[in-house]
C-alpha cells in the first residue's frame, strides 16, 4: 500500500483572488474528513519571503495542492528556489468547485493531475 499524498491548502489571506466560498466549502470538508493536512495562510507571501517551509513543502514525496492556477504555484515555489516534483497535483480554487477540490485531495488514487497539466 503506498503512502497517501502531502495535502496542503492555501487560504491566498492576501491577494483576495479565491472565492471565498469555495476556500471555506474546501476548507470545511477537510476539517470534516479525517485527512490530515497543512494549512499556509498564503504561499505567494511565502514565496516573496523566500520562506524555508517551502522547500520542507516541496519535498514531502506525493503532494496535493489547493490553491490557485497550477503555472503560478509552480513558479512561486521555483522562485524560492523549492522546485515542485513533477508529480505534485495542484487544484485551482479559482476555476474549480470545492466539491472538485475536496474529491481529488481526498482520493485515495494515484495522483491523476501533475502540475505540468496545460491550463484552462
Amino acid at each position: 500500500m503506498s503512502s497517501p499524498a502531502t495535502i496542503l491548502y492555501c487560504r491566498c489571506a492576501y491577494a483576495q483572488v479565491v472565492p471565498t466560498g469555495v476556500k471555506n466549502d474546501v476548507l470545511q470538508q477537510l476539517c470534516a474528513s479525517e485527512a490530515s493536512f497543512e494549512t499556509v495562510s498564503d504561499l505567494c507571501e511565502m514565496a516573496a519571503h523566500r520562506d524555508p517551509r517551502l522547500q520542507a513543502i516541496a519535498s514531502c514525496g506525493k503532494l496535493r495542492i489547493a490553491a490557485c492556477y497550477p503555472r503560478a504555484v509552480k513558479g512561486l515555489f521555483q522562485q524560492a528556489g523549492s522546485p515542485l516534483p513533477a508529480d505534485t497535483e495542484i487544484l485551482n480554487m479559482r476555476t474549480q468547485t470545492a466539491q472538485e477540490i475536496t474529491t481529488a485531495l481526498l482520493s485515495e488514487s494515484s495522483i491523476q493531475h501533475p502540475a505540468s497539466s496545460v491550463e484552462p
